[in-house]
């Protein structure tokens, strides 16, 4: 009995955790405006050579955008860009475009 508490107390806690860590998608829809540029407004990039960012997991663009800031991954563009960010922005600018619908949302539409 004491087991199935305390684990459901520790599962508690890390589920808590996961939440708190989470970003604002309305503070990332107003800080990405400058992303649009290259990223688009939706997060649909305006050209091949510049990835899309809508409908990307959370934790995935939140590791990129650290990565980039870090210098961990090598652009000069992105670093540019995320230098003068805060973690927490960060954080609302991958929940805004983990929010957002992506490139393949029409791809299991049917006609």
């Amino acid at each position: 009995m004491n087991k199935v508490l305390i684990g459901g107390c520790i599962v508690a806690l890390l589920l808590s955790g996961n939440v708190l860590a989470r970003g604002n998608p309305e503070a990332g829809k107003a800080k990405a405006q400058v992303c649009a540029g290259c990223h688009g407004a939706e997060g649909i990039s305006v050209a091949p050579a510049f990835p899309n960012l809508g409908g990307q997991h959370e934790d995935y663009l939140l590791h990129a955008l650290k990565a980039y800031k870090s210098g961990a991954r090598k652009n000069p563009i992105m670093q540019g860009q995320v230098g003068a960010l805060t973690e927490q922005d960060m954080k609302n600018l991958a929940a805004y475009f983990a929010s957002l619908p992506g490139a393949l949302r029409d791809i299991n539409r049917q006609p």
